[in-house]
């Protein structure tokens, strides 16, 4: 389907040499670069990616789409940034709408040195498991957090990843409506588990070469994806495979209209992060070292990539929680010796 796209002329692509782009990479001759460039039209590719549509973007092979989900959340999104940086490598970012909002000096750098910024909902919501009206608002919320937290509306590229790809055809049907691109993954590094670096980069390497060509999923919010973002980009130049960025078309734009309770930036910095529901259990990903290409969920199928062990990962989003609790409850037991001292001293 996708090559009719490409002879009709609907993607338009504008090309440059990896090895021109490497050259002008400051303090790096050898990095491995942008080979090149694709502008969406998401009114003419509405889905991409073959993990749960059949049609991708038109990559030519050995050609991978960087991605990444959940942010951003320093210091690990920086790192990946710095990754990104030392191999003047472009990637796009679907961010989650408060984290955008707690986070937006890591959003606006991301922005700021070139890479796509896509949305993923308000909150990480499991959009399935919620009604029509709610989940266009999780949409619509998240575009008009990420646009509020750079401060300009066309700043966010109207492309949208649907939370642990649990997409239903009336929020897909709501998600186009609002001008948006549906992104999906060609394959993943099963980096939301927990696994070391050092096998994230092999699943990304394994799963890419069964493949051939494809758009990656990683997430930025953990230690483990960024360290194994340098070694990766490393392997990737080593085995002959070539980054391409994709942008927004000319004129190509998403509906965003501000919340009413949308506040700055600076007044927003300190915003707690992630209220997820800790009652959600999430569903184990199925044969997560298996060949993809036998796994393949059918058409229109929602893919849950979330671990059920997510909330006592490295990073996630449950531990950030914890954490914030433990604090609260540490504060709380040492004000009841500081009680009893005062009233003595009295």
């Amino acid at each position: 389907m996708h090559c009719r796209f490409v002879a009709a002329g609907i993607l338009t692509f504008l090309s440059f040499s990896s090895a021109a782009m490497a050259g002008e990479c400051a303090g790096n001759p050898d990095a491995l670069g942008t080979s090149r460039v694709i502008s969406l039209d998401p009114s003419e590719l509405k889905l991409v990616g073959t993990i749960q549509y059949k049609q991708t973007l038109p990559l030519e092979d050995h050609e991978v789409v960087l991605t990444f989900d959940d942010g951003p959340i320093p210091p690990h999104t920086d790192k990946v940034l710095d990754a990104l940086a030392a191999e003047c490598v472009k990637a796009t970012f679907f961010v989650v709408g408060e984290m955008a909002t707690a986070h937006p000096a890591a959003l606006q750098r991301a922005y700021r040195e070139g890479h796509t910024i896509g949305t993923h909902t308000e909150h990480h919501a499991r959009l399935d498991r919620l009604s029509a009206d709610k989940a266009q608002k999780e949409i619509s919320d998240g575009l008009a957090s990420t646009a509020q937290a750079l401060g300009d509306k066309n700043a966010v590229a109207p492309f949208f990843r649907f939370p642990y790809l649990d997409q239903t055809g009336a929020a897909e049907e709501r998600a186009m409506h609002l001008g948006l691109s549906i992104w999906s993954a060609d394959f993943h590094a099963s980096d939301w588990t927990r696994i070391n670096a050092e096998k994230v980069t092999a699943l990304a390497l394994q799963r890419l070469e069964s493949k051939k060509k494809g758009i990656l999923l990683l997430h930025d919010i953990h230690e483990r994806t960024a360290s194994a973002v340098p070694v990766l980009l490393r392997e990737l130049k080593k085995r002959g495979y070539h980054v391409v960025h994709v942008v927004p078309a000319s004129g190509a734009v998403a509906k965003i209209e501000e919340k009413p309770d949308a506040k700055t930036p600076e007044k927003t910095e300190q915003v707690a992060v992630a209220k997820l529901d800790e009652n959600t259990q999430v569903k184990t990903e199925q044969a997560a070292l298996t060949n993809p290409a036998t796994d393949k969920p059918k058409q229109g199928m929602p893919v849950n990539l979330d671990h059920k062990n997510q909330k006592n990962a490295e990073g996630g989003w449950h531990t950030r929680i914890k954490r914030s609790r433990k604090v609260t409850a540490s504060a709380k037991r040492s004000s009841f010796p500081n009680f009893f001292q005062a009233l003595w001293q009295r």
